[in-house]
């Protein structure tokens, strides 16, 4: 499953966001590290079905299907906050960071609002820095990867020297625990200009420069803006958008998020995530106070944002950063059903070059084993084994059992 890691300083509204995405009772506070520890949870990403396109009406198992919205799960972690200095062991940092590395992307949740100070307190808005707290997330990142490269560096070199591996392998090797692959190491290695320099002779410089782009590139990143309800969060916005013209920046209010979902659950609102509307269903059943909080949200977030921006995050993360394609394995191509009459029961999020081979192992590697190839299931046609998935593929695979 793939995994999306919450970071950011403490009070950015991390949590919030979390349980606004999983609708779990993770504790909020606005004291610091209220989060000790990483709360995991199933979040959803969100894609166009292709039910509509087919005429069927579908019976996901694996996943949801809202209006013709497919929702896929991922898992969502939520990692306590840092403070400066946390790659050093600070305050809850080689626990954050060591999971942080777990993940496939990271949200960085910033309070766009100005509403904490350096170390994380909350102050009045407007007081804080957005921009210099990204730099100091991103600094802690990158120190806490140099000194684990640094560290492990001289058994790469030996590695190398016995020629048992290449400087890339090798590399590759010592961080593979990082969720970090030889592709990534390889864009490194030319992004910092190393290719081809002995490992042995790499200087502290060198370290620290090709830290820099291994997290760029195998940890991407979304700048979430969250608070954008309160104010300054609106310049400050603009100004984080200026700064960071290589990522994509997220305006948010996970609060608002929260809220609505909060009312759906209970029934006072029709609402779809990611969706710019929502309906009140009986305004005469909302208190004063809920009637105020929905025309806030309506007023403050959807009418000046457009959305909240946490399914729109998420989704980025997953299919814009990540790339991912979304396939939907059957077994009847006349009925798009599996071997029980579930209509497109599942819906697979698979990485870009995955082939139909791949797909097979992911749902038994005893179907991989016997495999003869697969149909594409709209117009029947035959897919060799190493036929690569496209996004919305609807699929079946044949195995040689079926053939015969």
């Amino acid at each position: 499953m793939i995994k999306l890691g919450l970071i950011g300083k403490t009070n950015t509204g991390k949590t919030t966001f979390f349980n606004a995405a999983t609708l779990l009772a993770a504790e909020v506070s606005t004291y610091p590290f209220t989060t000790k520890q990483p709360n995991v949870g199933v979040a959803h990403v969100q894609t166009i079905c292709v039910c509509k396109e087919l005429g069927v009406e579908d019976n996901p198992q694996n996943s949801l299907c809202i209006d013709g919205w497919r929702f896929l799960p991922i898992e969502l972690i939520d990692l306590p906050g840092l403070i400066k200095d946390a790659w050093k062991g600070k305050g809850l940092g080689n626990q954050f960071l060591s999971v942080a590395a777990q993940a496939d992307a990271l949200l960085h949740v910033v309070d766009a609002s100005g509403s904490i100070d350096a170390e994380g307190r909350i102050t009045k808005p407007g007081v804080g820095d957005p921009i210099a707290d990204v730099y100091d997330i991103e600094e802690e990142l990158v120190m806490w990867l140099t000194k684990v490269i640094d560290k492990n560096l001289p058994k790469a070199a030996k590695m190398v020297e016995a020629r048992k591996a290449s400087a890339e392998k090798a590399l590759t090797s010592i961080l593979a625990g990082l969720k970090i692959e030889q592709h990534h190491v390889a864009h490194a290695l030319k992004d910092s200009e190393l290719e081809g320099k002995e490992l042995k002779a790499w200087t502290e410089d060198d370290v620290k420069r090709f830290a820099w782009s291994l997290r760029e590139v195998s940890k991407p990143t979304v700048i979430v803006a969250n608070k954008m309800d309160l104010p300054y969060a609106e310049e400050n916005y603009k100004s984080l958008v200026e700064e960071f013209k290589g990522m994509f920046v997220v305006p948010c209010s996970a609060e608002a998020e929260l809220a609505l979902k909060r009312a759906e659950q209970k029934g006072f609102v029709k609402y779809v995530p990611g969706e710019e509307v929502f309906r009140v269903v009986d305004a005469e059943k909302l208190t004063d106070q809920q009637k105020w909080a929905l025309e806030y949200v309506e007023k403050r977030v959807m009418r000046k944002w457009v959305r909240t921006g946490v399914q729109f995050a998420m989704n980025i993360a997953v299919f814009k950063l990540l790339g991912m394609n979304v396939v939907y394995p059957v077994d009847d191509v006349t009925t798009f059903s599996d071997k029980k009459g579930n209509v497109l029961p599942d819906a697979l999020l698979v990485k870009p070059g995955t082939t139909v081979k791949d797909l097979a192992e992911m749902i038994h590697s005893d179907l991989a084993k016997t495999m003869v190839h697969a149909i594409d299931a709209r117009t029947g046609l035959r897919l060799p084994k190493d036929y690569e998935l496209k996004d919305r593929d609807v699929i079946k695979i044949v195995a040689a059992a079926e053939r015969r």
